[in-house]
């Protein structure tokens, strides 16, 4: 939708709801010459498996050196029978393109993280993929739900955004499962205990929601893109589970000093990549300098956090120093 219209939407809407704080399936082509392969997925809904009771420790490791190919597929899920939630995967693959798919590639302990990602009011997965290609190719499996009532180019619910925090960790489960599903894929490469959450302006206050009033356990990082919390009494709840905000200055929709005043409460380790000439979401959407920046920012963070990878927290400031767009309040 145009710009105007989601800001008025989501800011009108949010601050009638309490909320003190949008977005730029289908199959992709791979990135920067790799191959890929696609499927379609559409069995039956299962019932959501419990959280577990406490976020994961993740011991320390090294994060693939390699850039992997990249596939994708859709899996076709509802929630309850009444929250249709297709989930687009791109993952790290192996093979040739077209044809079957071919198996996964492997990261170097045999598994790959995974990370969930919520899509803004009116977008959808594929709007980000420029980003989400990218965490893939360094070797996370990254599940963006299409949200049934905040997706797509009509008259989004954004209200509906309270719904959505549950939506992603059943889709989360759903996710989890194909790492014993026999035949499939992503059987037995999945890290199923090394997953993060992110999201982008209302997919950043679906996210924030997943570690207050929506706590996942499962979850072990966060990276909030100009989001905002639920309410002025948000607290962050659970084990510790290290966050990086991501907001532009110039941000014309969810207000800067709304994405940094929920950060400041963020009582875990946590970092802020703030762009001074950043708006609300395309330094996310297309090929720029501010994109790199971002994309690698956001990488290494979660190269430390999924993989254990030390090397990789010491490169968090530089790929944010990085062409000079961006500054980094560091706290990790």
């Amino acid at each position: 939708m145009a710009r105007r219209g989601v800001s008025v939407l989501l800011v009108g809407a949010l601050v009638a709801a309490g909320v003190v704080g949008c977005s730029a399936d289908t199959e992709s082509a791979p990135r920067a010459g790799t191959t890929a392969t696609s499927a379609t997925d559409t069995p039956t809904a299962a019932a959501a498996p419990s959280a577990s009771a406490s976020a994961p420790a993740i011991p320390a490791g090294n994060a693939p050196a390699d850039s992997f190919a990249v596939g994708v597929r859709q899996l076709k899920r509802n929630r309850d029978g009444d929250r249709p939630l297709p989930i687009t995967v791109w993952y790290p693959a192996a093979g040739r393109a077209g044809g079957k798919p071919t198996e996964s590639a492997r990261a170097a302990n045999g598994r790959f993280p995974v990370v969930m990602f919520s899509h803004g009011l009116g977008g959808q997965p594929k709007d980000y993929q420029a980003l989400l290609t990218r965490w893939a190719a360094a070797g996370f499996v990254v599940a963006a739900p299409m949200f049934p009532h905040t997706s797509g180019s009509g008259q989004p619910n954004v209200l509906d955004v309270l719904n959505q925090p549950a939506d992603v960790s059943y889709a989360l489960s759903q996710v989890l499962a194909l790492d014993t599903r026999d035949g499939d894929v992503l059987r037995g490469r999945l890290a199923t205990d090394r997953v993060a959450a992110a999201g982008h302006s209302a997919g950043g206050v679906t996210t924030i929601g997943l570690f207050t009033t929506g706590r996942d356990e499962r979850l072990a990082a966060g990276i909030v893109f100009a989001g905002t919390a639920l309410g002025v009494g948000t607290a962050f709840a659970g084990a510790a589970a290290p966050q990086l905000f991501v907001h532009g200055e110039a941000d014309e929709v969810v207000e800067y000093a709304a994405g940094k005043a929920v950060y400041d409460k963020v009582p875990w380790p946590k970092a802020m990549l703030s762009l001074p000439d950043g708006d609300h979401g395309r330094a996310l959407l297309g090929n720029s300098t501010s994109l790199r920046v971002v994309a690698d920012t956001t990488t290494e963070f979660l190269r430390w956090t999924l993989y254990g990878d030390a090397d990789a927290k010491d490169r968090i400031a530089s790929a944010a120093a990085r062409d000079d767009v961006a500054t980094l309040d560091n706290h990790l």
